[in-house]
């Protein structure tokens, strides 16, 4: 990951090093998109915490959910809770949310026995990579996802809202642009977001959005086949659109998918290491593992749009 990871080297009281390399390490996070901090003592859940709020500041509530997490302590929170043989595609975290955090920050609590790693993709280069015409109708219609929240399948929409009132999660949804309905058999929400952002800060076009990871293709072909047979187009659990809700045809996610698989760099975790990761600058993957592998998770700095240069 040489070319869009970066270490800083630590040594001494953790918290001042840390202080002290704050600039830094701002700077090179929105140069690379990603900056491991390694051999800074971290000093568990707690010193993990002081980490984000040091290069970060105030850890954000992980709201809208769209895969199963284990809160930890105050805002920090397991990595996703799948399978170890799972992989878990490339995203940008909340990139289907009319909010989401610039800055994710991930702690290695326990190294996996093998494998295991978080993989980067360069956002700025998965874009580039991308066939022009595919790229800018993109650009051009944006893009949805629906999701269907059904008893007995996937995260309730409870757990995923926070709360339990029908009227609270309407009340959410008409503030950040997602269409509610509630149906038969659960609720049903549609959002529409934009494809292709500006980075707030170092303002280059960036491909910042949960489009691959969320269509049904990008399941696992015998899931995938399944959940076909089983729903009706319109009663997927999860599934992406263009932007006016026309169907992406298959063939044009699969293109999407070999992007960002092309761009994707790894690295092995060690204990107490911390990735930190501009959300819109790289996406972030997990692969399969075994052994006892114990990932935190926290995220900070909510944005919609600019945001102070820190």
């Amino acid at each position: 990951m040489r070319d869009r990871i970066t270490t800083v080297p630590g040594g001494g009281s953790p918290a001042a090093q840390l202080a002290t390399a704050r600039p830094e390490i701002r700077a090179r996070l929105r140069e690379h998109g990603a900056v491991l901090l390694r051999g800074f003592g971290q000093d568990g859940v707690d010193g993990f915490e002081r980490t984000v709020r040091t290069v970060g500041g105030e850890p954000l509530t992980y709201a809208e959910r769209s895969s199963p997490r284990s809160t930890i302590k105050g805002q920090v929170y397991t990595s996703t809770d799948y399978p170890p043989s799972e992989e878990i595609f490339l995203h940008n975290e909340n990139s289907y949310q009319a909010t989401w955090p610039l800055t994710l920050f991930f702690l290695c609590v326990t190294p996996p026995d093998t494998l295991g790693s978080t993989p980067l993709a360069d956002t700025r280069r998965v874009l580039a990579a991308i066939d022009p015409e595919v790229r800018e109708e993109f650009a051009a219609r944006g893009w949805m996802v629906v999701r269907n929240f059904t008893e007995g399948f996937g995260v309730p929409w409870q757990h995923a809202f926070n709360t339990g009132d029908r009227t609270q999660v309407e009340a959410y949804c008409a503030r950040n642009g997602v269409t509610a309905e509630w149906t038969a058999g659960g609720l049903r929400t549609r959002a529409r977001r934009e494809a292709v952002h500006q980075h707030p800060v170092t303002g280059e076009r960036v491909w910042f959005n949960h489009l691959t990871f969320f269509h049904v293709t990008t399941l696992q072909p015998d899931v995938c086949a399944a959940l076909r047979e089983m729903y009706d187009e319109a009663d997927l659990p999860t599934n992406t659109y263009y932007g006016d809700g026309a169907p992406v045809p298959d063939e044009v996610v699969a293109h999407l998918r070999d992007c960002y698989r092309a761009e994707q760099r790894r690295f092995d975790w060690q204990r107490d290491d911390v990735l930190v990761v501009d959300n819109m600058l790289a996406a972030h993957a997990r692969e399969p593992f075994t052994g006892p592998r114990k990932i935190a998770v926290a995220m900070a700095e909510p944005s919609s749009g600019p945001v102070e240069q820190g």
